[in-house]
């Protein structure tokens, strides 16, 4: 592997698939990855391995062929260009967290450490990887998680997971009379309800989490059917759990 410190201070993230795609460290058949800072056995366990062994084996199957590139920091492109993998840290309102590029039959996601704290990292890692699997679902899986919010909105459930996809729910009901409707509006609501469903299940198989209680979070009894859903159409790996009580708390 090329020594990190020898890397372009700034260099376009296209640029940059293309000089170390042959240099990708494989963890599976579907996931390889590259440092583009030092980092120790411990720390590469966390941020890579680790949440890679908790992915379902199915999402492997929907994304076949993807390279994780873990970068000190990444820089948001001006107008047109291409966002860069930056050795020195941006200006704050430039930084960015994650960001993608499709390769030929190569996808890749780069992913910023430096100054990242673990459990920050691991939110963008599997929130980058719900976006994804979002878009390259099947069919099928795409319309029961359907099926299930709009028996949501049906029974007027009110909250959801996060705030973007709060955000999409009340302009869903401030444009439109009729929830159950099939508008742009309201699948742009149930793709970013999944992303944000999905983000807290992956999240939740790797690691202990809680869910921040409040006015605008989704009620237990639905979370709990998206999470049970989410977990028949992408099974865990051998080992781990959803909920506590299947497998005891993880440590």
């Amino acid at each position: 592997m090329s020594d990190p410190a020898s890397l372009t201070t700034r260099l376009p993230v296209d640029a940059f698939a293309e000089q170390f795609r042959r240099e990708m460290i494989p963890l599976t058949t579907s996931y390889s990855y590259f440092l583009a800072l030092p980092l120790d056995d411990n720390q590469v366990q966390q941020y890579v391995k680790e949440p890679v062994a908790a992915l379902p084996p199915s999402i492997g199957e929907l994304i076949p062929r993807l390279c994780f590139v873990l970068a000190p920091y990444l820089e948001r492109a001006n107008n047109k260009g291409r966002d860069l993998v930056t050795l020195e840290k941006p200006a704050e309102n430039r930084q960015m967290t994650a960001c993608s590029l499709e390769l030929g039959a190569e996808l890749f996601y780069f992913l910023a450490v430096k100054e990242e704290e673990v459990a920050n990292y691991h939110y963008t890692f599997y929130n980058c990887l719900a976006a994804l699997l979002s878009h390259r679902m099947k069919d099928a899986q795409r319309q029961r998680f359907s099926r299930l919010l709009r028996d949501e909105l049906a029974g007027e459930a009110h909250g959801e997971v996060e705030e973007s996809s709060w955000r999409l729910k009340q302009q869903l009901r401030r444009r439109q009379t009729n929830l159950l409707r099939d508008t742009k509006l309201q699948r742009d609501y149930i793709r970013q309800a999944f992303e944000d469903t999905a983000t807290l299940y992956l999240h939740g198989l790797c690691c202990d989490i809680d869910v921040e209680t409040g006015p605008r979070q989704l009620p237990a009894r639905y979370l709990r059917k998206r999470l049970e859903l989410l977990r028949e159409l992408f099974p865990p790996p051998d080992g781990f759990a959803l909920f506590p009580e299947e497998l005891g708390r993880r440590e």
